[in-house]
């Protein structure tokens, strides 16, 4: 059974590779432990040590940042989240743009994007062009009620992982929803 799975994953990367590309232009964080404007300077500025991170506009009525990201440079949404515990407090919720260029979503729901392999919970058999707005929904970037019912709908060990074997290398798949 994984051995039928690893071929279809390889196929996707196979193919996915050639014609995707996909870019992630700008984010809606929203950060949870936020009592002053102390701490959201204190994300802030952790946030801005990313060489990707273009500008930041903080709401401190919602505990937002709105995230603007450089054309040139890869998002790594993983540091996203170490930057703001690194700062003290926790990802509430991530939703971000993404630019897909014919990124194919197999009839699992995945799908590969450059470097990135993307775990869709709610699209299948269809291809993304342009501008789609997407929420990470992995652990440590919902709260943990969420992710835990979310877990028990989904029903899959990369989920609760964030990694699953692609290509028989471990390898991180972020979980979205859009």
């Amino acid at each position: 059974m994984n051995t039928i799975k690893n071929l279809i994953i390889l196929s996707i990367l196979l193919f996915a590779g050639k014609v995707s590309a996909q870019h992630i232009s700008s984010a809606e964080l929203q950060v949870t432990g936020l009592t002053c404007s102390m701490c959201s300077q204190a994300t802030e500025k952790s946030l801005k040590t990313l060489d990707f991170v273009g500008t930041i506009q903080p709401d401190l009525n919602k505990n937002l940042f709105a995230i603007t990201f450089k054309k040139d440079k890869a998002v790594n949404i993983d540091q996203i989240r170490k930057k703001v515990e690194d700062a003290g407090f926790s990802v509430g919720n991530l939703t971000a743009v993404f630019n897909f260029n014919q990124t194919k979503i197999d009839d699992q729901g995945l799908a590969v994007a450059e470097q990135n392999v993307y775990q869709f919970l709610n699209a299948k058999n269809q291809t993304l062009n342009g501008a789609v707005k997407a929420s990470v929904v992995d652990k440590n970037f919902i709260s943990g009620a969420a992710f835990k019912k979310k877990a028990a709908q989904v029903k899959s060990a990369s989920y609760v992982s964030g990694a699953g074997l692609v290509n028989g290398k471990k390898t991180r798949i972020y979980h979205l929803s859009i």
